[in-house]
């Protein structure tokens, strides 16, 4: 835990550019990335579908997309993952409910292409996003929050160390139904751990020839923290 008694606060982020070895996070730039994560998102046949628990109305056209992402920049953060090797656009997410003050961020509208979906991308994405929240700029809670429907979110929640916290019923109203919202967090406590087994699934030994995993990122986690425990 931060040491409160000369607490000023966090830095807001800003647009910064994180490099990991699967993908690279650019900040979101229309001209640049608009049309891009419009197609790998799925354009106007699959979109809509694959925002389908973001509380956002449907979109018809890439302008409509683009100027929606262009008019939440004011309070959010939104980085594109960029591949790699090839320099295709797979997805995004974005740092939201930004508190600096207090040192508490989300990451959230989070969209994975089909390219990147279950992919080591995604999960180096939400790596590189939560080292530069804890490690760069040293922010004490970092949160994901869903739709409560919304399992593959909320088991994505899970597998990266994100704690359950709770349900708000009827938290908003999202396309005309209510919703309530599953919470889930990790702290300035828990970041050693889940950072350094992130770091090792990640990791090339991780991998045999044809790109399978050899532990799951839960096996290596739990591993880790019973390591802690028997060391005490």
């Amino acid at each position: 835990m931060r040491d409160l008694e000369n607490w000023t606060g966090c830095k807001t982020p800003e647009n910064v550019r994180l490099k990991g070895r699967f993908v690279t996070l650019e900040p979101f730039n229309a001209a640049s990335h608009g049309q891009a994560l419009w197609d790998a998102l799925g354009g106007a046949d699959a979109i809509n579908d694959r925002l389908h628990y973001f509380p956002n109305p449907a979109y018809h056209s890439v302008a409509d997309f683009i100027g929606w992402l262009e008019s939440v920049q004011e309070n959010w953060r939104t980085l594109v993952a960029v591949d790699a090797a090839t320099g295709s656009v797979l997805g995004m997410a974005s740092y939201m409910r930004i508190d600096a003050a207090n040192g508490s961020i989300e990451v959230g509208a989070v969209a994975h292409g089909a390219a990147m979906a279950r992919t080591p991308a995604a999960t180096e994405l939400h790596y590189l996003m939560a080292r530069h929240v804890f490690d760069d700029l040293g922010y004490r809670r970092y949160e994901w929050k869903c739709h409560n429907d919304n399992q593959p979110s909320k088991r994505a929640a899970k597998r990266l160390g994100f704690t359950f916290e709770g349900v708000f019923r009827q938290h908003m109203i999202s396309k005309d139904r209510n919703r309530d919202t599953a919470w889930y967090a990790m702290i300035d406590k828990d970041w050693p751990v889940i950072r350094q087994a992130l770091e090792a699934w990640l990791s090339t030994d991780n991998f045999d020839p044809t790109g399978n995993q050899r532990q799951t990122l839960e096996d290596i986690r739990a591993a880790l923290i019973a390591g802690e425990r028997t060391d005490r």
